[in-house]
C-alpha cells in the first residue's frame, strides 16, 4: 500500500472511495491514470476484491496497454491478469464472442473495417440504383455510423423526407445490415450497438455481466457517445460502483459523436454521487496553466475548476506574428533548430500543432528543406495500404469463408484471369439465389453468361480455398503458415510485376513481409494465439486512428499533428500555429455554434500539451486558392492576459498594436453575427 503515499490529498480521496458512484473531474496533467491504477490496486490489495470483478474502460488500445502496465507494476502480473483493462470496443467484442448466439451470429464473426464497410455500401447502393456521384458511399457510411452510435437500428430510422441523404440511407441501411449478417460479420459501430441490444433484450445475460463486473472505472468519460454511455450504464446498474474520470474542458470530439452533456449531467444521473476535483497539474509551467485557465473560463457550460502547479511560473508564452504561412513555417523551424542546439534537446521534444491538416504543408516543406526528420501524424497507415489489405483478405477468408468483402478482394489477387464482369455475374447470382458467395463459386457451372475458360478459373479458385481452409488448423506457428501461403500464391511476384517502379514494388513486397512479422510478434505476446485473434486485434486497432506520437515511431523527429490528435500527449516545446479567425476557431464551427465552446476546448487542449515552453503563431495574410487574404487574429488570443505573453514578430510582418488586434477580433465577430442576421 506504499503507493498511497505518492498521491496528493484529492487523488487519495478518489482512490479510497470505492462504494457508490464517483465523478473525478481530472484537469489536464493532473495524474488521472495514476488515480485509476491506484484505485484498482487498492481494491485488490486492501479490500480483497477478486480481479475478475474489476473492469477499467478507456478509449484507445494504447491507453489500455499503459494502464495495464502500470497496474502490473503495482500489484504483480498474476493479480493484474484477472482484471479487465479494455477499450469499449474490445470489451464489446469480448462479450459478443461469448453471447452472440442470442442475436443469431456465430462466434467466429468477422469485423469489417472502414474500407470493407465502404465496399459493401457501394455494392448495396448499386442494388438500389443510387448514383454514387450524387451522394457518395462515404456520405452514406458516415450517416449509418452516426445512426449506430446513436443506437438507431434500421427499423427505427425515420428519415426526413426533405433530406436526400436520409432517404437514400433509409433504403441502404436495412440491406447493408442484412448483408453484414449474411456474411456472419459486423462492422465497427455494431460492436457497441449489438452489445447494448444484447444486454437490453436478454436479462439473464445482463445479470451475468453485472455480477462479473462489480467495480467499474471509465477513463475519458467526457468522450463517451450515447451508445457507450448506455453500455456502461447497463453494466453499472447492478452495483452502482461506477467511477468515471474525465475533464469536460477537454471534450473535443463532438464531431465524432461524443456528448459532453453526459459528464456534465453525471450528478443528475447518479444521485448522491461524490465529486472530487483533481486540479494540481504535474505537467505544465505556471504561466501556461494561467493562460489555459483564462481561456477556458469563457465557456459557460462547464464544471468549474482551476489548474495550478507548484513548479514555478516558467517562461512567458511567445506570441509571434508573421507575414504569411511561409514565414510562419520558416520561423518555427528556425526556432526549433535554435532551441535544439541551445538546450541540446532532441527533435522529439518539439511538436507543431494545427487546427486543420492542410496547414501541415508549409511546415513539411520547410522541414524537408532543412533536412530535419519529422513524423506526420495522420498519414496513410500501414494496414490501410492496398497490398496489405489484399494480402490480409486471404487470412480473413481462411478464418471466415462467409466474409464476402474479403472474398471479393482476393478472387483476382494474385491475378488469375477472372474479370470484373464475371465476378459481378457470380455476385448477382449469389444475391438472387440467396446462396453465400463462397458456395456460389463452387456452383459456377449453374451461373449463366460466363465463358468456359473463366468458369474453370473460378472453380479452381474455389478448390484452392477449400484446400487451404485447414492450413491454420494444425499446430505449426501462424507466421510459418502465412509465409507458406503467401509463397504458394506468389504474391511477391504479383507485386513486382504490378508496377514499373521497382522501388515502389519492393516496398510493397516488404509490407507483405511485415504482415508475417506482425503475426510472429502476435504469437510471442499472446498466450493462446489464433488467426481469428490476430485479425480481431487488427480490426480493433482501427479505433486508434489518431493515437500516435512521434516517439512511438522510434525516431528522433519533430512531431506534426492536429489538435484533435494531440489529446493525452505532452511535449517540452509546443508550437500552436495559425491562431486566426476561421482557422481556430474554425469557420464551420463559427457558423454552426456561435459560442464556439468546443473550439475553445481545442485551444485549451493545445495550450496544455506544452510542458516548458509554448509558442503561439498567427499570420497577417494567408493564401486561399492561391490568393493572399488578410487574416484576423483569433478571439482566443484576446482571452489570454497580456502579461503572460511575449509579443514578437517575424522579419516581414508589420504588426498592429495589441489594442488594434483586439479591435480587429471584435469587428470580425460583429461581421459574422451580421452575416448570420443577428
Amino acid at each position: 500500500m506504499k503507493f498511497l503515499s505518492s498521491l496528493n490529498k484529492e487523488q487519495r480521496q478518489a482512490v479510497v472511495h470505492t462504494e457508490g458512484p464517483l465523478l473525478v473531474l481530472a484537469g489536464a496533467g493532473s495524474g488521472k491514470t495514476r488515480v485509476i491504477t491506484c484505485r484498482i490496486a487498492y481494491l485488490l490489495l486492501h479490500l480483497g476484491v477478486e480481479p475478475e470483478n474489476i473492469l477499467a474502460v478507456t478509449f484507445t488500445n494504447k491507453a489500455a496497454r499503459e494502464m495495464g502496465e502500470r497496474l502490473e507494476e503495482l500489484v504483480g502480473k498474476e493479480r493484474r491478469e484477472g482484471v479487465i483493462v479494455s477499450t469499449f470496443h474490445s470489451l464489446g467484442v469480448r462479450i459478443l464472442r461469448q453471447e452472440c448466439r442470442h442475436l443469431g451470429y456465430r462466434p467466429n464473426f468477422s469485423i469489417f473495417d472502414s474500407s470493407d464497410q465502404l465496399g459493401l455500401i457501394r455494392q448495396t447502393m448499386r442494388e438500389v440504383g443510387a448514383d454514387p456521384k450524387k451522394i457518395t458511399p462515404e456520405t452514406v457510411h458516415w450517416k449509418i455510423s452516426m445512426l449506430k452510435n446513436a443506437l438507431v437500428r434500421p427499423a427505427d430510422f425515420q428519415p426526413r423526407f426533405s433530406d436526400e441523404v436520409d432517404l437514400l440511407v433509409a433504403r441502404v441501411y436495412p440491406r447493408y445490415q442484412s448483408q453484414l449478417k449474411a456474411c456472419n460479420a459486423i462492422d465497427f459501430d455494431d460492436i457497441i450497438l449489438l452489445t447494448v441490444r444484447l444486454l437490453q433484450e436478454h436479462p439473464e445475460v445482463l445479470k451475468r455481466w453485472q455480477e462479473r463486473f462489480r467495480y467499474i472505472m471509465v477513463d475519458e468519460y467526457q468522450d463517451t457517445n450515447p451508445s457507450q454511455y448506455l453500455f456502461i450504464s447497463l453494466l453499472a446498474a447492478g452495483s452502482r460502483n461506477l467511477c468515471v474520470v474525465g475533464d469536460d474542458d477537454q471534450s473535443i470530439y463532438g464531431w465524432r459523436g461524443a456528448d459532453v452533456r453526459k459528464i456534465l449531467a453525471f450528478e443528475e444521473d447518479y444521485r448522491g454521487c461524490r465529486v472530487i476535483k483533481l486540479e494540481q497539474n504535474y505537467r505544465c509551467s505556471g504561466t501556461i496553466l494561467k493562460a489555459a485557465n483564462h481561456v477556458i473560463r469563457h465557456n459557460e457550460a462547464r464544471k468549474e475548476k482551476t489548474l495550478w502547479t507548484d513548479s514555478g511560473p516558467g517562461n512567458p508564452i511567445d506570441l509571434v506574428v508573421m507575414a504569411d504561412e511561409e514565414e510562419e513555417a520558416a520561423t518555427v523551424v528556425e526556432r526549433i533548430q535554435t532551441e535544439r542546439f541551445r538546450r541540446d534537446a532532441p527533435y522529439s521534444d518539439f511538436c507543431i500543432l494545427y487546427r486543420t491538416n492542410a496547414q501541415s504543408r508549409a511546415f513539411e516543406e520547410q522541414l524537408r528543406y532543412e533536412s530535419i526528420p519529422y513524423v506526420l501524424v495522420g498519414g496513410m497507415r500501414f494496414y490501410d495500404r492496398k497490398e496489405v489489405k489484399d494480402t490480409l483478405s486471404w487470412l480473413k477468408v481462411l478464418a471466415n469463408p462467409d466474409d464476402e468483402q474479403a472474398l471479393l478482394r482476393i478472387i483476382n489477387f494474385p491475378r488469375r484471369g477472372i474479370g470484373d464482369s464475371s465476378v459481378g455475374k457470380v455476385n448477382d447470382w449469389s444475391l438472387a439465389e440467396r446462396v453465400p458467395l463462397f458456395q456460389a463459386l463452387g456452383r459456377v457451372d449453374e451461373i449463366p453468361g460466363i465463358m468456359p475458360a473463366t468458369r474453370q478459373r473460378i472453380f479452381a479458385f474455389h478448390q484452392l480455398l477449400k484446400g487451404e481452409s485447414e492450413l491454420f488448423a494444425d499446430g505449426r506457428r501462424l507466421a510459418d503458415k502465412a509465409r507458406e501461403l503467401f509463397t504458394k500464391l506468389k504474391i511477391d511476384e504479383e507485386l513486382m510485376a504490378s508496377s514499373d517502379d521497382k522501388n515502389a514494388a519492393r516496398r510493397k513486397v516488404e509490407n507483405v513481409e511485415q504482415i508475417v512479422n506482425s503475426l510472429a510478434s502476435f504469437e510471442e505476446r499472446s498466450p493462446a494465439p489464433t488467426l481469428s485473434g490476430f485479425l480481431e486485434r487488427l480490426a480493433l486497432l482501427d479505433e486508434d486512428r489518431d493515437d500516435r506520437n512521434g516517439k512511438d515511431h522510434g525516431q528522433d523527429a519533430v512531431t506534426l499533428m492536429s489538435l484533435h490528435s494531440s489529446k493525452g500527449l505532452e511535449f517540452p516545446h509546443v508550437f500552436l500555429v495559425g491562431l486566426e479567425e476561421e482557422i481556430l476557431p474554425h469557420r464551420r464551427s463559427i457558423y454552426e455554434d456561435m459560442t464556439v465552446d468546443e473550439e475553445r476546448r481545442l485551444m485549451y487542449v493545445g495550450i496544455t500539451r506544452a510542458k516548458k515552453h509554448l509558442t503561439i503563431t498567427r499570420c497577417l495574410t494567408r493564401r486561399t486558392y492561391g490568393r493572399n487574404e488578410e487574416r484576423t487574429p483569433s478571439r482566443f488570443l484576446a482571452e489570454i492576459p497580456d502579461e503572460l505573453l511575449s509579443h514578437q514578430q517575424g522579419a516581414s510582418a508589420q504588426v498592429a498594436t495589441s489594442e488594434d488586434n483586439d479591435r480587429m477580433a471584435d469587428n470580425a465577430f460583429a461581421k459574422l453575427r451580421a452575416m448570420l442576421g443577428e
